[in-house]
């Protein structure tokens, strides 16, 4: 049975890989998207998590900009207005309800278990055990594979030490002593729920003070507006570049670019998860985690500024210790092609239309991020990556196709040569 050829294939079916699908539907690709749809909102993040950005700023990307989580919520009677938090679980609903509007049949469930390099194709291999062969490939991979814990818990095992991302029902920590290391808002969160669960939760974090994000100011003069302007990642000029302005930061050095996603928006948590924090979850600040071994419980070493060293029990250890972009993460590529990818410290090094230094081969999400800066780590980015991504995907399946004509049309003479 001959293997089909279609234009794109899209790994993945969050935010960013609808946001692309979407696009390249509109642009009259012949495009599949690749794994169930808002997978990772429903089964990666405990039951309760809220969304930490403004729902104006949490809209999937579609070109008539028709599709937005208000059009979702208004006729539900569900809230979506500045300053009010949208449960995850109404996040992944609408993400399935944009994908049936915008994607239709071009989703397909499968994943997608490997790709790989084939003439002048991609070959992607799906769970299914079908391949089909693709002109280009976009990784909208998001979050997993990037799950980042410290190396001081790697010794320990499964049952003692997981990454947040691995949790949705945290009912089962219930009467138990768990420790969350961390300080931004997946640590705060995570430990707030898993105290509202019935566990008996603490943080842990280098950092010496907790930060909070402001409340959102409602009625801000218009004075105040632009002194500080609200963005998708925040208020302030500087948020406000970052939001509206990858492309510009893509300009910038690759140190100061580096700089950039590992500082801006630094660890803090929602305003509206400090007055269910504060006061009930206790805090050891100022620590660096210098060990950890496992018996019967988890010991970790904790050392403070001063060098002294401390320890702690405890039955668990969660790290919501953030996400580090590394090509040789990126599994569903096999080695060959991992190999070829051009790099900017351990990411993919993307041109401006998110086209790695494989040629058809692109990364949107968390995975631009070093190059594109702050505004790919948040779905805020995913329309300015779908409107760019499709117009490089649109160049080059029609250079592949006519490379493939010409080739095709080389064998047909050569066949009436001989």
């Amino acid at each position: 049975m001959r293997t089909p050829v279609i234009d794109v294939a899209v790994v993945g079916a969050g935010p960013y890989g609808l946001s692309v699908g979407a696009h390249a539907v509109a642009a009259g690709l012949d495009v599949r998207v690749y794994g169930r749809p808002m997978e990772t909102w429903e089964r990666n993040m405990p039951r309760g998590t809220l969304l930490a950005s403004e729902p104006a700023a949490s809209d999937l990307a579609d070109p008539d900009r028709s599709y937005g989580l208000d059009a979702y919520c208004r006729p539900r009677g569900l809230p979506c207005a500045y300053g009010v938090p949208v449960p995850a679980e109404t996040y992944a609903d609408y993400g399935k309800w944009f994908r049936a509007r915008t994607v239709g049949d071009a989703l397909d469930p499968s994943s997608v278990t490997e790709v790989r390099a084939q003439g002048r194709l991609f070959a992607v291999d799906l769970s299914t055990g079908q391949t089909v062969m693709a002109r280009a490939v976009v990784l909208a991979l998001g979050f997993l594979p990037f799950a980042h814990r410290p190396a001081v818990l790697s010794g320990l095992p499964a049952e003692a030490c997981t990454h947040s991302s691995e949790h949705h029902d945290l009912s089962a920590f219930a009467g138990r002593d768990v420790t969350v290391v961390g300080a931004g808002q997946s640590a705060l969160e995570t430990a707030a729920l898993l105290l509202e669960a019935g566990a008996r939760p603490r943080v842990v974090t280098r950092v010496n003070t907790l930060l909070w994000n402001d409340e959102p100011e409602t009625d801000a003069s218009v004075l105040r507006r632009l002194l500080s302007p609200v963005s998708g990642l925040g208020t302030g000029w500087s948020s406000w570049v970052w939001s509206e302005l990858p492309g510009a930061v893509r300009r910038l050095p690759a140190a100061t670019r580096h700089r950039l996603v590992r500082t801006a928006l630094g660890p803090a948590g929602a305003w509206w998860l400090r007055r269910r924090f504060d006061g009930n979850v206790p805090v050891v600040l100022g620590q660096t985690l210098a060990g950890a071994v496992c018996g019967d419980e988890v010991v970790l070493s904790l050392r403070n500024e001063n060098g002294r060293v401390r320890t702690l029990h405890t039955e668990h250890v969660i790290a919501a210790t953030g996400y580090l972009v590394d090509v040789e993460r990126m599994d569903v590529l096999d080695g060959n092609l991992r190999y070829a990818i051009r790099r900017t410290g351990t990411s993919p090094l993307l041109t401006k239309d998110f086209e790695t230094s494989v040629s058809g081969l692109f990364a949107v999400g968390l995975a631009a991020a070093d190059t594109f800066g702050p505004a790919m780590r948040s779905v805020y980015g995913a329309r300015f990556a779908a409107r760019r991504v499709t117009r490089g995907l649109v160049a080059a399946v029609r250079a592949r196709s006519m490379l493939s004509g010409v080739a095709a049309q080389a064998a047909r003479q050569r066949e009436y040569i001989g």
